[in-house]
């Protein structure tokens, strides 16, 4: 206790309904067999210090949570090949043990799910097998039905949600990002990240990440887009030389704008009210002018609802930089994070359909075997296979008529001109789709002077289907 409130709390404590914050006389009326200790900042420090040394040997990322005494992040990155998560729970499971008889250990992807997680339940969890390990990737699903006391944040916004009746982490990460930041702010849109389980912090070795960020006024409240593209690029060139000077390449980039809505009749102490949207790059790159194109088409498709007064660039996601390079005499060489910011310029320009891709379609049929897809585009490089002949199908089959020599056709009446068929192979007979539209096909590859046709029989009746060339 200090300062004549609670400053940390046990389990049992919180169990019983005692949360930090509350004074000694709110407390007791949740738990009149509490026990209340004054705060010693010192001996604190020095416990703290002397386990952090312990789990050293655990693992050599290790973080004192900031103002969470007794919680720790552990990270397991590079672990791999000497067990893991496993190996890892097992080594804190006999270290913490030994300093608290109800330690517990839970292992995610982000440290807000793994914090909740050391909750989910009271009891001993220090055994390999006690421990809760949240799936990768689960982070978010695990996080959505967890009280919002298991989400770091303000207390006057935890209690604005309960009165609005928010009282979970997935309801509130239902809500809109902008709803969010114009209405609490970038602490409450920081706070409704972490109940998604975007969380950027992360057990480090001796060192925090420096933040990149380049923040500006505009000179007065301009309504388009112009003097932002105007102030875009320098800012990305400063972030990008100083990422390139750590080896480090932006994987996301976050834009800020902050608009004015007439903040000189805000209350004094007011947040301005500003919007943030973020750019995932498909892959990390450490060079502005890819970074400058793709957050250009993002600003391409925002609408502003009032006038920019300001902008702030910020890299939020790092990766190392990949050591490619290109080959000046090379004429097939390119540059892949070129080739992405022009898919974004095109997708920002023309609509989501002007980027698309190939997949294929569990369909036997040629017209349905396949079909184009929008995607984020990446090139990658590979040894070419030897190229087969391309199937050009046309729209819709066109009828024939069809001249039959014994037991292959020998010719056929296409677009009002008969095209003899040197060579027929077949037929290849596909079918089925009963249960929606069933058919019934003979295929044929024919060699005529005009190319290699595909054509079908269906019902006694001929269409040509397409050529390969």
């Amino acid at each position: 206790m200090s300062d004549g409130k609670l400053r940390a709390v046990s389990g049992a404590a919180a169990r019983a309904g005692v949360r930090s914050g509350m004074t000694a006389l709110e407390a007791r009326a949740r738990c009149a067999a509490l026990e209340i200790l004054d705060w010693d900042d010192t001996a604190l420090a020095s416990a703290i210090a002397e386990l952090s040394a312990h789990f050293l040997v655990a693992s050599p990322q290790v973080t004192p949570a900031a103002h969470e005494p007794g919680l720790w992040w552990i990270g397991a990155h590079g672990l791999e090949a000497m067990g893991g998560e496993r190996m890892l729970v097992r080594a804190l499971a006999e270290l913490a043990g030994a300093w608290h008889p109800r330690a517990r250990v839970a292992v995610a992807s982000s440290c807000v799910a793994a914090r909740a997680a050391t909750w989910a339940a009271p009891g001993r969890r220090t055994s390999i097998d006690a421990a809760f390990i949240v799936p990768a990737g689960g982070d978010a699903a695990y996080l959505a039905p967890a009280p919002l006391a298991l989400i770091p944040m303000d207390g006057k916004l935890r209690a604005t949600l309960a009165a609005l009746g928010i009282g979970t982490a997935g309801a509130f990460a239902a809500l809109d990002s902008e709803d969010v930041e114009r209405r609490w702010g970038a602490e409450g849109l920081e706070s409704w990240r972490l109940a998604r389980g975007e969380d950027v912090r992360r057990p480090v070795l001796a060192t925090v990440a420096a933040r990149h960020a380049v923040e500006v006024e505009l000179s007065s409240p301009a309504t388009t887009m112009e003097p932002v593209l105007f102030l875009l690029r320098p800012a990305i060139d400063r972030l990008a030389s100083a990422l390139a000077s750590e080896g480090r390449a932006a994987a996301t980039v976050a834009i800020t704008l902050t608009l004015d809505d007439r903040r000189s009749a805000l209350p004094s102490g007011a947040a301005p009210h500003t919007v943030t949207r973020q750019v995932q790059l498909p892959r990390p790159v450490a060079r502005a002018a890819p970074l400058v194109e793709q957050c250009r088409a993002l600003l391409d498709t925002w609408t502003l609802t009032a006038p920019v007064c300001g902008l702030a660039v910020a890299i939020t996601s790092t990766a190392p930089a990949t050591s490619e390079q290109g080959d000046l005499l090379a004429l097939g060489w390119h540059d892949p994070a070129a080739a992405d910011a022009a898919f974004a310029r095109l997708r920002a320009e023309l609509g989501a359909r002007a980027v698309v891709r190939p997949a294929l379609r569990d369909e036997h049929r040629p017209e349905r075997n396949g079909a184009w897809c929008e995607s984020d585009v990446r090139i990658v490089k590979v040894a070419e296979p030897p190229r087969a002949p391309a199937l050009r199908l046309l729209e819709a089959p066109e009828t024939v008529d069809v001249e039959w020599d014994g037991d292959r056709p020998c010719a056929l009446w296409w677009r009002e001109r008969r095209v003899a068929i040197g060579r027929a192979s077949g037929p290849e007979r596909l079918s089925g789709d009963w249960w929606k539209d069933g058919y019934a096909r003979d295929y044929w590859r024919c060699d005529s002077d005009s190319g290699e046709l595909l054509a079908f029989r269906e019902r006694d009746r001929w269409f040509v289907q397409g050529w390969y060339d």
